[in-house]
């Protein structure tokens, strides 16, 4: 009982960061959820929390929408999350896990680095990001990051950014879910931590949109990243060893 409420109180700070730094939960939520679950298992439980947590989101910051973005970013996207999804079941778990280090290690080191970094807003970058943001949150179960680089360039303000990437990640995550669940990654003794994290990501997206009207979104994210850096080197130290 102790472990699962530790469980809980991490994929919360996880649905916080992901909420006020722009990257989606899953970026903390899936090296955390590994501790208590199988890799597999974590796919498949994540995919069904994003479903919750996007909606979650669509309604705290549904001021506006960038229907050009939702049409050029996230339809590749989607159709890039099943390939993703699909191809999981052919790799070993093992290397999955190492590949999910290893890309949180790549991304916070290249968020910190290249913090002023600027991508053109062109219809031909929002297809190429939604198509890798999509395929490696197939593979790994995070790749809301990637998507975010993306939607940054074309300056949306707050509540669109986030409404936007919601309605994006929304269709990943169905898509994936039943891709996972084909894959066997949806197991019937983990359901019952779906009401649970339904319950954590309004909490959780309804406690970051209060920090977002107190605290700098460029300060937060430096802190989300460094945390991101930090789980992703102590993530491929466990492995390992």
């Amino acid at each position: 009982m102790g472990n699962l409420y530790l469980f809980i109180f991490l994929a919360l700070l996880a649905e916080i960061a992901g909420t006020v730094g722009g990257f989606g939960s899953s970026l903390f939520f899936v090296p955390i959820a590994s501790y208590f679950l199988d890799f597999q298992s974590v796919l498949g439980i994540t995919a069904l929390f994003h479903v919750s947590s996007n909606i979650s989101k669509i309604a705290f910051f549904r001021k506006g929408i960038n229907t050009m973005l939702i049409i050029y970013l996230g339809i590749p996207a989607v159709l890039f999350v099943i390939v993703g999804a699909w191809i999981t079941q052919f790799i070993a778990t093992r290397i999955l896990e190492i590949t999910l280090s290893i890309f949180l290690i790549i991304i916070s080191v290249f968020f910190l680095y290249f913090k002023n970094i600027k991508i053109q807003p062109t219809k031909l970058n929002a297809i190429s990001g939604g198509t890798v943001s999509g395929f490696v949150a197939g593979l790994v179960g995070t790749g809301g990051a990637i998507r975010a680089l993306v939607l940054s360039a074309f300056n949306l303000q707050t509540d669109v950014f986030i409404a936007t990437s919601a309605i994006i990640d929304l269709g990943i995550d169905a898509s994936r879910s039943l891709v996972y669940w084909h894959n066997g990654f949806v197991h019937n003794h983990d359901l019952y931590l779906i009401p649970i994290l339904l319950v954590v990501s309004i909490i959780g997206t309804y406690i970051g949109k209060k920090i977002l009207n107190h605290v700098s979104e460029k300060q937060f994210k430096k802190i989300v990243l460094i945390l991101i850096l930090l789980t992703g080197i102590f993530t491929l130290y466990k492995l390992i060893q």
